[in-house]
């Protein structure tokens, strides 16, 4: 099977050969009528398309496939060019030093603190894909794809389960500890749920990027965590 950098080469190889083809066609048949513009009316032709082929080969280029796998799903194929590299790198930076990617024990932590950095997690994302520009069409997945599905899936349900309950319960209660709330064990059994689930996410955007053994970068400290 050829691969798909494979056949966009072909391609590229193909589009070259008929657009200089087409301009040599072009220059002799205008050249034959004795037009005295045609060298300028070929040449401002040929500027046009190579602009265009130039465009074209930039939002193509290096395009390549990437499989992992993400909670919910089996092994998907992705395909990420240089701009997707870019993007997944953002993501993965901006996640990778949150707390809301750590593992939040039982006696450890504040909820509160986790839902915020969740939160905080959504909306940095969110910010990322409004800014990006959209990728090229192809026959794969795409890190919008994987990062929409991060934030619909994963962080949307929690948020809007868990926010609004342990708010109501400090507004009634501002005196007691977290640790008094009723739904505390609930709440943080769904974190390190939801918690787990983001860090392969986290993990599938180094993927994208060209990261090597992103775990590592996950485990790694370095100063206090981003909110």
């Amino acid at each position: 099977m050829i691969s798909r950098t494979a056949r966009w080469r072909t391609l590229r190889v193909a589009a070259a050969a008929v657009l200089g083809a087409g301009g040599a066609t072009a220059l002799y048949t205008l050249n034959e009528a004795g037009s005295g513009y045609a060298f300028v009316l070929v040449g401002a032709v040929l500027g046009a398309l190579t602009a265009l082929g130039i465009d074209l080969y930039r939002r193509t280029a290096r395009l390549t496939e990437v499989r992992i796998s993400i909670p919910q799903f089996s092994e998907l194929t992705f395909v990420v060019n240089d701009d997707a590299q870019r993007v997944s790198w953002q993501l993965f930076v901006e996640s990778v030093t949150r707390v809301s990617i750590q593992r939040l024990e039982d006696d450890e932590g504040l909820i509160r603190e986790a839902l915020t950095s969740l939160y905080g997690l959504f909306t940095t994302t969110r910010d990322i894909l409004r800014a990006a520009r959209p990728s090229a069409p192809g026959d794969g997945l795409t890190v919008e794809y994987l990062a929409v599905n991060l934030l619909n899936r994963e962080l949307r349900p929690i948020l809007s389960k868990w926010h609004p309950r342990l708010r109501e319960f400090e507004n009634a209660h501002p005196e007691l500890p977290e640790s008094a709330w009723p739904y505390a064990a609930e709440c943080r059994s769904e974190l390190r749920r939801a918690q787990a689930h983001t860090r392969e996410y986290v993990i599938g955007f180094a993927r994208l990027a060209g990261v090597r053994e992103p775990e590592l970068m996950l485990g790694v400290g370095g100063g206090d965590p981003a909110v």
